[in-house]
């Protein structure tokens, strides 16, 4: 099946999520909003009436006569059709569940540069971007880090190398793209947080290592971190040493 993926075509965001499973699928797929006038159809399909279930925000994706949209419920599909989940129901449970809290992180991760609102430019919002982002990383990043460490270390199928059983599943994607972002955005908060959390950041470098997914990095289709776009940010300022 060669498949539609919609996303905003110039930042990774949370499309990148889907793209990663993607690619360690080796599944063919077209990046519709990357190509000409694919930004514009992405949105009239979004807007329109031509979908029976439409999305309210990208990403989404077209396989067949299916239209899926939501990061996790995405990822849900094409785990279970591409083997990167498991087979029996409490496994691929347990996927999602470990993906919505994924979800959970990027949103927050998402709120240290609009705290207050997306509608706002973050220049009118830098004041309490400072006092979220103190929180964010004195708190939150360990809290989230720490319960996807404990998930590594009670995994004895994996030997600790992987979130779920003994192979590669999209939370371990995800969280090596969510370890990247953070990295990316708060490198010194990182440096700390890491040395509590050996099992992730050794996840992260294993995944990057992966055949598939390593092509994919030093390809043109992987976008670039950008500073001031996108959910994925770096305003040094917020990033405490």
């Amino acid at each position: 099946m060669r498949y539609e993926l919609y996303y905003w075509p110039s930042s990774q965001g949370r499309g990148e999520y889907v793209r990663l499973a993607l690619e360690e699928a080796g599944a063919e797929y077209v990046d519709v909003a990357r190509r000409r006038g694919g930004e514009d159809r992405m949105i009239r399909l979004m807007e329109g009436r031509a979908i029976k279930t439409p999305p309210f925000a990208p990403p989404y994706l077209r396989a067949g006569n299916l239209w899926i949209a939501q990061t996790a419920n995405i990822l849900l599909y094409l785990g279970g059709r591409h083997g990167l989940a498991p087979r029996d129901e409490g496994g691929r449970l347990w996927a999602h569940q470990l993906q919505l809290a994924i979800a959970d992180l990027v949103h927050e991760l998402h709120n240290t540069h609009h705290p207050i609102s997306v509608n706002l430019n973050h220049v009118d919002q830098i004041p309490e971007s400072r006092r979220f982002a103190a929180d964010f990383t004195r708190h939150r990043i360990p809290k989230f880090l720490g319960y996807f460490e404990r998930a590594l270390q009670s995994n004895r199928a994996g030997r600790g190398e992987h979130l779920i059983g003994a192979r590669t599943s999209y939370p371990d994607l995800s969280l090596f793209q969510t370890v990247a972002a953070l990295r990316f955005g708060f490198p010194n908060a990182m440096r700390r947080i890491e040395r509590e959390c050996p099992r992730v950041a050794a996840l992260h470098d294993r995944v990057a290592g992966r055949p598939r997914i390593s092509a994919y990095l030093e390809s043109e289709r992987r976008l670039p971190f950008i500073a001031d776009a996108g959910v994925f940010r770096h305003y040094g300022y917020l990033d405490a040493k």
